[in-house]
């Protein structure tokens, strides 16, 4: 039997843990967005290399990463029971550092560090909702890696809670998360 969810109706976390098919969605202010099927090869293999970068590089360290999919939930003020979630999402890539946001479930709050891989069906969805989303959450860190440009933009949450751009970074330099500096990683080799 076919799920048929309501595209004007506002769920939770905890409607969204009942619907037992195999559909990928994910919850931005309680209202329903489908994922769409499979990523593009391209898409898979930026992910890949970023995510293997992150965690050789985080292998000795507390911080933690994770490939979609993988649930995050963004409670608003705290509330941390499944009724009151009304945003879940899939980020192409996440880096936990706080233990206390990881559980079964997946992360519970804001992570350090968020990648979104734009493709043509969630471009818009990853440079408006989830901006804004990630933003008003206190997600530290928000990359926006474009395939199709050899481009990753950077934006680092500031002090007034607000994304500031740190530029974008093509395919002759090398972009470092600012919580770990140390680690640089050549755009050249993720777009290869």
């Amino acid at each position: 039997m076919e799920l048929i969810l309501d595209g004007n109706k506002r769920y939770t976390y905890a409607d969204y843990l009942t619907w037992a098919d195999d559909k990928r969605r994910e919850l931005i202010n309680g209202f329903v967005n489908l994922m769409t099927p499979a990523p593009a090869r391209l898409h898979q293999k930026v992910s890949g290399y970023i995510f293997n970068k992150l965690y050789n590089y985080l292998s000795d360290k507390k911080c933690e990463v994770y490939s979609a999919p993988f649930d995050v939930r963004l409670p608003k003020k705290g509330e941390k029971t499944d009724d009151k979630i009304y945003n879940v999402v899939q980020p192409d890539i996440t880096v936990i550092c706080d233990p206390e946001k990881l559980d079964d479930k997946g992360c519970i709050g804001a992570p350090d560090l968020i990648v979104e891989i734009l493709s043509p069906s969630t471009s818009k969805r990853d440079l408006t909702d989830k901006y804004d989303l990630y933003e008003k959450s206190g997600v530290k860190e928000y990359w926006i890696a474009r395939p199709n440009e050899n481009t990753i933009q950077k934006f680092i949450l500031s002090n007034k809670l607000k994304y500031e751009f740190m530029g974008t970074f093509t395919e002759d330099t090398k972009i470092s998360p600012d919580i770990f500096p140390k680690l640089q990683i050549e755009i050249s080799k993720i777009f290869m």
